[in-house]
């Protein structure tokens, strides 16, 4: 083998993304191996603006408005303290969260379902498997956590379910 049938070879593998690659030929042996650790990416420190404080204003100024009242405590509040009664199926896998098998079907539950233990209430893409999350227990679902398509952590609540 010659040094242009060399750099073709080497540039082949690259083109093509082998990670190693290895030829013999009447003799001659060849082993290309690609670096199989990511590089590693740093990010620069984020500079921090400090402002000029600003000018005061010497004239006369309209009294400022009475500061907001707060608003009476919304339904979502509710819940809350009632979220201790729930019971809430949490991810166990670290992965992307599907409320239905396809875009095209139903979601599995919707909030007011009632559910029974080992239902199928969602799935969990996680390296291209789907990994079906059934309900430990019956009950009525009350909230959904976890949006379609979102990513979850390890121990994310994806549902609140009433017994």
């Amino acid at each position: 083998m010659d040094l242009k049938e060399v750099k073709e070879l080497i540039e082949l593998v690259s083109e093509k993304g082998f990670a190693e690659f290895e030829i013999e030929h009447e003799g001659f042996r060849l082993h290309i191996s690609r670096s199989k650790e990511p590089p590693v990416i740093q990010a620069a420190p984020t500079p921090v603006i400090l402002s000029a404080p600003l000018p005061v204003a010497t004239e006369a100024v309209a009294p400022a408005a009475p500061p907001p009242v707060p608003a009476p405590p919304s339904a979502k509040a509710a819940p809350a303290v009632a979220d201790a009664a729930l019971h809430v199926i949490k991810s166990p896998i670290v992965g992307t969260f599907y409320r239905a098998s396809s875009p095209q079907v139903k979601p599995f539950v919707n909030v007011g379902d009632r559910v029974e233990a080992d239902q199928v209430v969602c799935i969990i893409e996680a390296m291209k498997l789907m990994n079906e999350i059934q309900a430990e227990v019956g009950g009525v679902i009350v909230e959904i956590y976890a949006q379609n398509g979102q990513a979850v952590e390890y121990g994310e609540p994806l549902f609140g379910i009433a017994t």
